[in-house]
């Protein structure tokens, strides 16, 4: 064993037992769509004096942190995203009414004098509005009379404390009591004590107490309160026939102090508890199923070899779950998806090597087996770089330009092409240079599964099929491919998620069948008409609505309950019109910043017509996808836009592949036709593309049947994507390059510094070139 190799396995059994360790020790910290909960994004706005930026979104943020503490949910965690949006998470909050009324009242407390009755004639529409310069209200007070009030004489800033108690000596019943601080209760005593310089029964002789423009109380002046004396300074109570929950509510608005800047409510998702876990015992499933097919596959195509990258393969996903439990990453159902579909496309880098070792041991039968998996390695690596790189760059876009569970979804990708590359450049080398080191390994071809070129390699070695004698004929096929698809777009129309069109869908199961027709009746009758029913899983009710709040959700739902019995919300998902115009706006931004980003790095690692052709295969496939769901009525949310940008990333890494064999064959023979070039070059990373390919249908065939419908279409639209991916980066790349070539002058590649010169003798990896 060379020294180099005992550094890799040294280096690999440091990182497995630190991540063994960190798999022991730590519990993943589960996103609210796979634990349950609600999550709500929240807009600050700008107010008539404040305006809605970094500094008071913070402040607002802590006010609605003392608030939802008192209201004794669990962990939640509130963080601001960007400048003026606030998120906030609530785990096993299943009905969000209490906590949405809580989190957006503005609680604008202030105390006013009364100056008298409105004058008749006032404009009811101008009631609650300030007059213009005047600093002045017209409200009604609790019995709808209008009183003109005076400007604010206190704020709630001047409360100290507010507690909500049950007054029974006076009959008063639920009653609100207010400790001031000092200045604030000389405030309160010098406000009451002018108002009691007017005879009882008058209306300037009552205080009134305003939350958010509306009296909440305005009692008048004790009649035993002298003139200019006041109340004491230490307190007042507040009644107004609350009952015990609106007195706490008041209580604790009062207590919390008032937002800085009001706040709408632009997002909010609730996931039920069952649909969580349901959602990670089907990833689960789906994990091992997907994962052991693939490990049977690479075992049955690479022998000996291949059973050693499935353990590199294991080692892999113990050391990813290890770094994003270690990161302290929050794990969402589109970043668990992403977990288990890293787990087939990390045997990527294993294939690339294989394939090159076994292009070594077909070119020279004589040679060692350890030489030829050394030259594997050092062959595979430009492409292996660029691959993973191309979905690195999506990843990134994923998580800059993403939302919310998407962004997880970036951020597992990421780790997982980190962590796939060491498995393989790492461990699996270690591993397999070990083995290629036995006597019994090098002796015996059938074992170690490289000295024989396998079945695909054979089989177009002897039919050696002329693809490109005719490139354009392949370029009109994919352009029909992409006119059925583009007129799917058009005739048919993309059913847009409720993220990028904005309102609410909600899912709901029954303790009783209900078909979508009795909901749809039952649904109108209750006011819902404009409702769009539909099934999902398991004989469950989703309904799609525009504008719709949550005491809406809950009469929608009591409507239910009347066909379907008891009805158990599963998942919510409420999207303000503002913010799905943003997501959609946001979502053609990524698409555009993946193409040039794509572009402009196959630009500098290749000549520009590789890059073109990359990038047209590319556009191809998304358009492809695109169409496919157009075709078959699935709807295009933010799931689909993760695997659209996964797909991106799939078609210019099996692009990569093929022009990075290309550049090298046509280094090596300059004086070569390129169409020659290209169809050896396509031929001997064919059985590359084949072997990857179906190691990643395995993991996504197993989570579109077992993922439920939470992952079927993401599944789904992976699945049309590797295909259309596999084609374009052979008959859509390939001969674009070929036809934009013809165009061009530029001379063939020039070997690069340090390439082996044409007719020099071939070294061992192991020999330095030293002779006696």
């Amino acid at each position: 064993m060379t020294r180099a190799t005992t550094v890799r396995a040294v280096l690999a059994a440091a990182v497995l037992l630190v991540s063994v360790f960190i798999t022991l020790t730590m519990s993943p910290r589960l996103g609210l769509d796979l634990q349950g909960g609600t999550r709500m994004v929240l807009q600050a706005e700008d107010s008539a004096t404040v305006e809605a930026n970094r500094e008071t979104t913070d402040r607002t943020l802590e006010v609605l942190r003392q608030r939802i503490d008192s209201l004794g949910v669990a962990e939640p965690v509130l963080t601001r995203s960007g400048e003026d949006r606030i998120i906030v998470e609530l785990p096993d909050v299943q009905d969000p009414r209490q906590a949405a009324a809580v989190i957006g009242r503005t609680a604008q407390l202030s105390f006013h004098a009364v100056q008298g009755a409105a004058p008749p004639g006032t404009d009811p529409e101008s009631q609650s509005k300030p007059e213009k310069g005047a600093g002045r209200l017209i409200l009604p007070d609790e019995q709808g009379t209008r009183l003109d009030l005076g400007p604010t004489r206190l704020s709630g800033a001047g409360v100290k404390d507010a507690t909500a108690f049950f007054e029974a000596q006076q009959a008063a019943g639920w009653t609100v009591k207010l400790d001031f601080h000092k200045d604030a209760g000389k405030d309160w005593t010098r406000l009451t004590g002018e108002a009691a310089c007017h005879p009882a029964g008058d209306e300037r002789r009552r205080v009134a107490i305003v939350l958010d423009e509306k009296v909440i109380s305005s009692p008048q002046v004790d009649p035993s309160v002298g003139c200019q004396a006041g109340l004491p300074s230490g307190g007042t109570q507040i009644t107004g026939s609350f009952t015990a929950k609106e007195a706490r509510d008041l209580a604790l608005l009062i207590k919390g102090g008032a937002l800085p800047v009001p706040v709408e409510i632009v997002e909010q998702r609730t996931v039920g508890p069952t649909l969580g876990a349901a959602a990670i015992d089907a990833s689960a499933q789906a994990a091992l199923i997907g994962a052991a097919a693939t490990a049977l596959f690479i075992t049955f195509v690479y022998r000996l070899f291949g059973a050693l990258a499935v353990v590199a393969l294991a080692a892999y996903g113990v050391i990813s779950y290890a770094a994003l439990v270690g990161l302290g990453v929050t794990l969402t159902l589109p970043g668990l998806a992403g977990f288990v579909l890293a787990i087939g496309m990390a045997v990527d880098a294993n294939v690339l090597v294989f394939e090159r070792a076994r292009e070594e041991c077909q070119a020279q039968p004589k040679r060692s087996l350890r030489s030829a998996l050394t030259t594997g390695f050092q062959k595979a690596l430009s492409a292996v770089a660029d691959s993973n790189v191309t979905t690195l760059l999506a990843a990134g876009l994923l998580f800059f330009l993403g939302s919310g569970p998407v962004k997880g979804f970036g951020v597992t990708l990421a780790i997982g092409v980190i962590a796939s590359m060491f498995s393989a450049l790492v461990i699996a080398r270690a591993l397999t240079e070990i083995a290629a080191g036995s006597r019994f390994v090098s002796n015996y071809r059938g074992v170690n599964g490289i000295a024989r070129p396998g079945g695909v390699r054979t089989w177009l070695t002897r039919k050696d099929p002329q693809l490109f004698r005719k490139p354009v004929r392949w370029l009109v096929v994919s352009t029909a491919l992409v006119a059925v698809a583009v007129a799917g777009i058009v005739v048919r129309g993309v059913d847009l998620g409720v993220e990028f069109t904005g309102g609410r869908l909600v899912e709901y199961s029954t303790s009783r069948p209900v078909d979508v027709e009795t909901a749809r009746s039952t649904l109108a009758d209750a006011g819902f008409g404009d409702a769009e029913i539909t099934t999902a899983g398991d004989g469950d009710i989703s309904v799609r609505t525009g504008k719709l709040d949550n005491d809406g959700e809950h009469a929608l739902r009591t409507a239910l309950a009347t066909e379907g019995g008891e009805t158990t919300k599963l998942r919510d998902e409420l999207i303000g019109p503002s913010l799905g115009d943003e997501l959609r706006r946001n979502a053609l931004i990524a698409l555009g910043v993946a193409v040039f980003v794509q572009l402009a790095y196959l630009a500098v690692r290749f000549r520009w017509t590789f890059a073109v052709g990359a990038v047209a295969g590319m556009v191809h496939d998304v358009i492809l996808v695109v169409g496919a769901f157009a075709w078959l009525g699935r709807p295009v949310d933010g799931i689909f836009l993760a695997a659209l940008l996964t797909v991106i990333g799939y078609s210019v890494n099996d692009s990569v592949v093929v022009f990075d064999r290309v550049r090298e064959l046509w280094t090596g023979n300059r004086k070569a036709p390129l169409a020659t070039i290209a169809r050896r070059a396509v031929l001997q990373t064919v059985p590359r593309t084949v072997n990857t390919g179906v190691g990643a249908l395995f993991i996504l065939v197993a989570l579109a049947v077992l993922g439920g419908d939470s992952l079927a279409d993401f599944a789904l639209a992976l699945l049309i994507g590797i295909v259309v991916g596999t084609w374009s980066s052979v008959f859509a790349a390939v001969p674009g390059a070929l036809v934009l070539e013809r165009t061009t002058s530029a001379p063939p590649p020039v070997p690069g510094k340090g390439s082996r010169r044409a007719g020099a003798p071939r070294r061992e990896p192991l020999d330095n070139g030293a002779r006696v």
